[in-house]
């Protein structure tokens, strides 16, 4: 069985320590705040070890010897680093990953060849979501766009809308309304329930419904959830750190951006260094006469992404009573996630469940190559790829309705070299393909790996 350490106990380290454990994977997590790990736990079958992450003695003693790999999200990119740098020359552990935020560092990418700083994997946490953000910007309407095979093929949800084309019909009405289009609905959740969809399902207003597409039919689906919202052409950025500059600088090429910053040093450091169509404004984004007075009701897309979640939720409250369109709050505290969004803010944007996704994918076997947790990981998309022939692999060569899918799963894409296939239930599965699954329940994750990893001893 892989074994795995974890350094660090933090919001990160806690929720990839909650997805692993329920694979049933050997983790062990080091920290020294002995506090986090006595929570840890009692919440999950896992060990800890109490001390400092990049100290030999302390890898050691959470078996790095025997570990097959190290996975570093602390919140020193240093201390990240240099262990991973001491798993691999004192222990030799296969796999290193390290959480690095130090926009430097990533632009460096010679320090990190294994005859320097052996890291296989870098982990940003404010590039993934800065790239979250920008793919809900490009498609408005959307609360969630997850890519899979390289971009070909999409996941979005949305909530369907009072109105729209297909709420109060049955899902089979898309394939008349829509000829030509090829999607599937993956999974429908109602007050906060899973439904498994069929073509006799019928769409419900408030429904959150994630669809399967590919990319260029993604807005003529969302068209028949909800009325078509017109693009967004002007941001307003809340808070100046890592991540609101990143997304400043990615925006800014097609939308007219604006930047709140409170702390008037830093303001002037992102007007001097941001490109120069980049408003930047000194002030409280959380200060409703503030917010009034910069005019926030003019803009389509507010993002509060300073490092305080209440005041990223304050001021999302304050923007979308103010009149903005769509309104996305950064939330570190997982427990908020889920409440915040079904309320006044449009998006509650979660890092750590964002960087445990990327992580997933490097962490399970089985040809797993893209890894996505939904609904604060009560659901994941996953995207696999098929490998083995038909006498070793349980899949290949084989039908869908031929495959024995746990309940709860389902095939909602096939990407076959470069054609996106939106299967049927006579659609034959070849090696190679890269196969797109829904789950509703992440619990049964092990066992759709199971079925999809070849096996000498399957006949």
């Amino acid at each position: 069985m892989k074994q795995i350490i974890i350094l660090g106990a933090g919001q990160v380290g806690h929720s990839l320590a909650e997805a692993l454990s329920a694979d049933g994977i050997d983790i062990t997590v080091v920290d020294n705040r002995a506090e986090r790990l006595a929570e840890l736990e009692d919440q999950f079958d896992i060990k800890t070890v109490h001390g400092f992450g990049a100290h030999p003695s302390v890898l050691d003693a959470a078996g790095g010897r025997d570990a097959s790999m190290l996975v570093a999200v602390t919140d020193s990119d240093e201390v990240n680093m240099l262990a991973c740098q001491v798993g691999s020359t004192l222990f030799n552990i296969e796999t290193k990953i390290a959480r690095v935020r130090a926009r430097d560092y990533h632009e460096t990418p010679e320090l990190f060849a294994q005859d320097a700083m052996p890291v296989d994997m870098l982990i940003s946490p404010e590039a993934i979501v800065t790239s979250h953000i920008q793919r809900l910007i490009e498609h408005p309407g959307s609360l969630q766009v997850l890519e899979f095979a390289e971009g070909r093929v999409s996941l979005v949800g949305v909530r369907a809308y009072y109105g729209g084309p297909l709420v109060g019909h049955e899902l089979k009405n898309l394939r008349y309304d829509m000829p030509g289009v090829h999607t599937r609905v993956a999974a429908i959740f109602r007050q906060d329930r899973s439904i498994q969809p069929d073509g006799n399902t019928v769409v419900e207003a408030d429904d959150e419904v994630f669809f399967v597409a590919a990319k260029k039919n993604i807005r003529a689906v969302t068209s028949e959830l909800r009325k078509l919202e017109k693009p967004y052409k002007r941001i307003m950025i809340a808070g100046g750190g890592n991540i609101g500059r990143r997304l400043a600088e990615a925006l800014s090429k097609r939308y007219r951006v604006k930047v709140i910053e409170r702390d008037a040093e830093r303001a002037d450091q992102l007007a001097r260094e941001l490109p120069g169509n980049v408003l930047v404004l000194q002030g409280d984004s959380a200060d409703d006469r503030f917010l009034e007075a910069i005019n926030v009701e003019h803009s389509d897309v507010f993002c509060a992404v300073t490092n305080d979640d209440q005041a990223n939720i304050f001021a999302g409250m304050l923007a979308k009573r103010y009149g903005v369109r769509k309104v996305m709050s950064l939330i570190n505290r997982p427990s908020y996630v889920d409440l915040l969004q079904s309320g006044t803010i449009d998006v509650a944007l979660s890092p750590q469940q964002a960087t445990v996704s990327a992580l997933l994918a490097r962490v399970r076997e089985g040809g797993t190559a893209t890894v996505h947790t939904l609904r604060r990981g009560a659901a994941e998309a996953i995207e696999t790829v098929v490998s083995g022939d038909s006498r070793t692999s349980q899949v290949v060569d084989r039908r869908i309705d031929e495959i024995n899918l746990p309940e709860g799963a389902s095939v909602g894409a096939v990407v076959r070299d470069d054609e996106v296939i939106i299967p049927h239930h006579d659609t034959v599965i070849h090696s190679g393909d890269h196969v797109i699954l829904f789950l509703t329940d992440r619990g049964k994750v092990k066992q759709v790996q199971r079925l999809f990893q070849p096996s000498p001893l399957f006949f």
